[in-house]
């Protein structure tokens, strides 16, 4: 892969804040022609600096305003424990992020629901059926404080 220069860093700064900018508003952001910034941004897609392009959805217009942040422990672990738990979660939609972790517990799942009523159901009937499930522990997020979607570079 090539070394990022501070140009294609610039790009990449500005893609985070709005992606949605069109290539002329993009070259006008960054000091450059059209045609040369969208050279390089396909180049930074290929390369898989830009891994897609997504739109930040408001939770609470969608009704899904309960945010937890919920630690799993596993009875024991091994790879094919660790890859049927993972499968399982790739197919819950309520969980938003999964992170296997170090320490205390395996894995930090993200998960989005409606209200207590439906995180409990959620617990009970998708996360309480998984095998090899030891313990799980929720954290309720009161107010989101800080919120950033990009990397800093």
């Amino acid at each position: 892969m090539e070394t990022l220069d501070a140009t294609d860093l610039k790009i990449l700064r500005t893609l985070q804040k709005n992606a949605k900018l069109t290539t002329k508003e993009l070259a006008d952001a960054v000091n450059l022609t059209p045609t040369p910034v969208f050279e390089r941004q396909k180049r930074l897609e290929r390369q898989g600096y830009i891994k897609k392009y997504v739109a930040v959805l408001d939770p609470e217009k969608l009704n899904q305003s309960l945010l937890v942040f919920c630690k799993v422990k596993l009875i024991h672990i091994n790879h094919e424990i660790a890859d049927a738990f993972t499968r399982k979660i790739m197919r819950i939609p309520e969980v938003t992020e999964c992170y296997n972790t170090s320490g205390n517990y395996d894995y930090l799942l993200k998960v989005r629901a409606e209200n207590m009523k439906q995180y409990q159901e959620f617990v009970l009937n998708k996360l309480g059926t998984i095998e090899n499930l030891g313990s799980l522990e929720s954290t309720f997020v009161m107010s989101e404080v800080k919120q950033e979607y990009g990397i800093h570079i």
